[in-house]
């Protein structure tokens, strides 16, 4: 090389450019282990740092310090500090690294065997007429996840395309949009928009044909209303349309805006996600019009060598295993006839019912003194109070017997209602209680939750199942081993009991669909 470049230019092997050359073009490693290279390099070295060079690996520098360096460095116990002294900071002369023949390829965004195995069979009922289905998987077992990884899925299959996600709560679509942005960054193959359609929000459809609309039920309904030709345009570039919580399909302005929707195209899919495939507890002409909605599609988390779901995911420790228990209470509400009357005819315990029973002094003492209780080996607790004014009144009384207490309600400003459960979910050492009403049931996911009091009465199996599953996340999800479910009792009020016998009470109503 050098011979070349002498002939190239004259007298070029005789100036500094040879040993920038060696250096910095070629391998320096390499240039200094051999020894012919390294004599050179180091011969056309300036004066003062071959001086350096000699002091660097142990001599002292005499007339001629070149020679004095290249000497020293054909010594093998001096290699390394002359590779530093050329910055080579690996040492070339030690073994290469040895990578095990087995080794683990790790998930950013994965799936549990049994989420695996549901997101595949609904992906092929989708897959066929007429292209509707239910998942139906546990409170805590991750329907959210398992429909991202749904979602991803059709986005690739299908580019360009809309998916649109509908849900009716702000913390449902709230955690949709989070978790789509989580999701994609690990599943997606291309760049795609994220539109957020609910409250204040404000999005212009006219070029969204790529990627997912997260959109809330009373907003696209009134968008149905209000732009007719806008929500068509909508419907027809959609190939897939997801309901969280899909027992509310049926509601009419719902169910209006599903048709609208998912009829526009033959092959548009509609998948809805639950943990309670059913409107109500023991209506059953109710539940069997939701699963016709669905033409009696539902895939249900299954489990061989498990009874049920619930079950195994308790035994594995993706569910923590709740113990319940009563606290029997006599409001002293004094029931008239009218008022029983009023009790059974409606769907659920009616509010103003609810709202006499937190002004009720003995049942609100039970209550704190049951929430006390639990702060001495519970860090975070749920309180489902049966009212606005409960909820805040009780919060009040934990804070002034020193116990930290938040609220949030139907009622509280967005910007309240992040600030308080950004706290719940904080790592703050000291037990802290959340009292709420009207919300949270749905979309609230704080792991670290491990007791629920459930003050709030309820008919519905579909609401006390979903208040009893803000306890009940497992150790394997990133919460618990077990939970405490306190279901406070009032007298001649109805109550349940188990999240096994919940998960499978509308079995029927949809296997007689299906058949």
């Amino acid at each position: 090389m050098v011979e070349i470049l002498d002939g190239l230019e004259p007298g070029f092997s005789s100036s500094s450019k040879l040993t920038g050359l060696a250096i910095d073009t070629l391998d320096p490693a390499e240039v200094l282990l051999d020894a012919a290279s390294r004599s050179i390099a180091i011969s056309l070295m300036p004066l003062k740092k071959a001086r350096e060079l000699c002091i660097k690996l142990g001599g002292i520098p005499g007339r001629d310090p070149f020679e004095e360096a290249s000497t020293l460095a054909s010594k093998e116990k001096n290699i390394p500090a002359l590779l530093s002294f050329f910055g080579v900071v690996d040492d070339p002369t030690a073994p290469a690294a040895q990578l095990p023949g087995t080794d683990t390829a790790f998930v950013g965004y994965g799936l549990f065997e049994h989420q695996r195995r549901a997101a595949k069979q609904t992906e092929l009922v989708l897959s066929e007429p007429p292209h509707r289905g239910v998942l139906h998987m546990p409170t805590g077992a991750g329907k959210t996840r398992t429909g991202m990884h749904l979602l991803a899925s059709h986005l690739r299959q299908f580019e360009p395309t809309l998916v649109i996600w509908l849900a009716q709560s702000i913390e449902l679509l709230d955690q949709a949009a989070d978790e789509f942005q989580k999701s994609w960054s690990q599943l997606g193959n291309r760049q795609v928009e994220l539109y957020r359609f609910w409250g204040n929000k404000k999005v212009d459809f006219a070029e969204a044909r790529d990627g997912l609309v997260v959109a809330g039920l009373s907003k696209m309904a009134a968008l149905e209303k209000r732009a007719v030709n806008e929500f068509l345009q909508l419907a027809d570039r959609a190939s897939l349309i997801v309901i969280d919580e899909a027992h509310q399909a049926i509601a009419p302005t719902y169910r209006s805006v599903l048709t609208g929707l998912a009829t526009k195209r033959p092959s548009t899919r509609l998948l809805g996600l639950t943990a309670t495939p059913g409107r109500t507890w023991a209506d059953l002409e109710r539940d069997e019009e939701l699963s016709s909605f669905f033409c009696g599609q539902k895939v249900m988390l299954e489990v061989e060598g498990h009874p049920d779901p619930v079950t195994y995911l308790m035994d594995e420790g993706y569910l923590a295993r709740p113990a319940f228990h009563n606290l029997n209470i006599n409001a002293g509400l004094d029931l008239s006839e009218e008022d029983f009357a009023d009790l059974s005819a409606a769907i659920d315990v009616p509010g103003k019912m609810l709202e006499r029973l937190g002004k009720s002094t003995q049942r609100n003492l039970k209550i704190i003194a049951t929430c006390e209780e639990l702060v001495t080996r519970h860090s975070r607790v749920i309180v489902f109070a049966p009212s606005v004014a409960n909820a805040r009144m009780l919060a009040a009384i934990m804070l002034a017997r020193g116990t930290e207490a938040l609220v949030v309600t139907g009622e509280s400003a967005p910007s309240h209602r992040e600030q308080a459960i950004r706290r719940f979910k904080s790592q703050a050492p000291h037990p802290i209680v959340m009292f709420n009403y009207g919300v949270l049931t749905t979309g609230f996911d704080a792991p670290k939750t491990s007791a629920a009091v459930i003050a709030r009465p309820t008919k519905s199996l579909v609401l006390y199942s979903q208040m009893v599953g803000r306890a009940t996340r497992g150790k394997k999800a990133g919460g618990n081993e077990k939970s405490e479910i306190v279901t406070v009792t009032d007298t001649d009020m109805q109550g349940f009991g188990d999240v096994a016998e919940a998960f499978c009470n509308w079995e029927d109503v949809w296997n007689e669909q299906s058949d």
